[in-house]
Parts: C-alpha cells; sequence; structure tokens
C-alpha cells in the first residue's frame, strides 16, 4: 500500500524542512527497493541443480519481497507523520499571515506609526534623518559664529582708544557737516526776500 502524494504537493514548498525530510526518506526508500529488486534479479540468474537449492532460492525471494513490503510500510507510515508536519508548519505560516492581516487597532497604528517616522524598525525614520540633517545645520552655524566673535575681538584690539576717539570725532564732524548743509537750504524757503522803496 503506498500513499501517493501528487495531488498533495500544495502543502509542501520545495524550500520547507519537511519537504527536505520527505525528500530524503523517498530516496532511502528507492535506494533500498531498487537494491532488494536487484538481488530478486541475481535470483533470477542464479543455477539451481538440487531441491535445496531451489527451496533456499524461493526462501530468499520470499525474504526479498517481505523486504520490499517493510520498506514500503515503513515509508507510508513516516509519511502520515510527514504529512501532519507539512500541515502544521503550514498552519503556522498560515497563522502568522493572518496575525499580520487582523485588524489594528489605533493604538497600534499609531505605535507602528511612530516606529516608521523614528526609524525604530530596520531603517532609519524620516524623522531621524531631518534630525541629523538639523544637527549638521546647527553645528556649522555655532562654528560660523564662533569664528566671527573670534574676528570681532581681534578687530576691538587692533583698534586703539586713540583711533576709536579719532573715528568719533570724524563721525560727529560728519554729522555736523550734513546739519548745516540742512539749515541752509531749509533757511531761503523760510525767509522770502522783500524789497523796500523808500
Amino acid at each position: 500500500m503506498n500513499i501517493n502524494m501528487q495531488g498533495l504537493n500544495f502543502l509542501s514548498s520545495p524550500g520547507s524542512k519537511a519537504a527536505a525530510d520527505r525528500m530524503a526518506r523517498q530516496q532511502k526508500r528507492d535506494d533500498t527497493i531498487a537494491f532488494l529488486e536487484k538481488q530478486k534479479d541475481n535470483l533470477k540468474n542464479m543455477k539451481t541443480h538440487s531441491l535445496e537449492d531451489i527451496q533456499r532460492k524461493l526462501d530468499l525471494f520470499e525474504n526479498y519481497d517481505e523486504q520490499i513490503d517493510a520498506a514500503k510500510a515503513e515509508y507510508n507510515h513516516s509519511q502520515m507523520f510527514h504529512i501532519l508536519d507539512e500541515a502544521r508548519e503550514r498552519g503556522e505560516k498560515i497563522a502568522e499571515a493572518a496575525e499580520k492581516m487582523a485588524p489594528k487597532t489605533p493604538e497600534e497604528r499609531r505605535e507602528e506609526m511612530i516606529e516608521e517616522a523614528t526609524g525604530v524598525d530596520k531603517d532609519k525614520g524620516i524623522l531621524s534623518d531631518v534630525m541629523d540633517e538639523l544637527e549638521e545645520q546647527i553645528e556649522e552655524l555655532t562654528e560660523m559664529s564662533e569664528d566671527m566673535a573670534e574676528l570681532n575681538e581681534e578687530n576691538l584690539e587692533e583698534l586703539s582708544d586713540e583711533a576709536l576717539a579719532e573715528a568719533d570725532a570724524a563721525a560727529i564732524a560728519q554729522v555736523k557737516e550734513q546739519n548745516n548743509m540742512l539749515v541752509d537750504k531749509t533757511l531761503p524757503e523760510k525767509y522770502r526776500h522783500i524789497d523796500y522803496h523808500i
């Protein structure tokens, strides 16, 4: 009695452990049966001259048939357990897929969105990329402000008190000149020339 698995191939995928075990058991059974069939063929070619030789040949022939039947029965018995293993493996895969496809609560969806944004899962998230860019820009700005502060300190040290006083005096003189020019331009408009004849 053989269990034919050709119609049940949908249970096994080529990469599963159960399929690999099934293939190993099939190969072992086929090797054993091929060896015993070859021994039976050798018995047919053996020449016998006495009744005892014929009886021994028949006993060996029956023994080989029994061993072939035993190998097939062992395979069939192990195949039943194999089908159960494959069904269990397939059931676990279906359960995992069903769990992934199950409707999610709003809290679970929110957690997934947070994980996706922050990059907690596999890759970096969008938020962490943006934060990295901001950190780089902040570092550049702090370096630039430090450089500017150093330049200002150097410039202030270079200018002495006298130079500051001269610069202040020049600036004051310039402001006075501008004020005088404005006064000169505004006076003629305010005062009109009057002709008096006596």
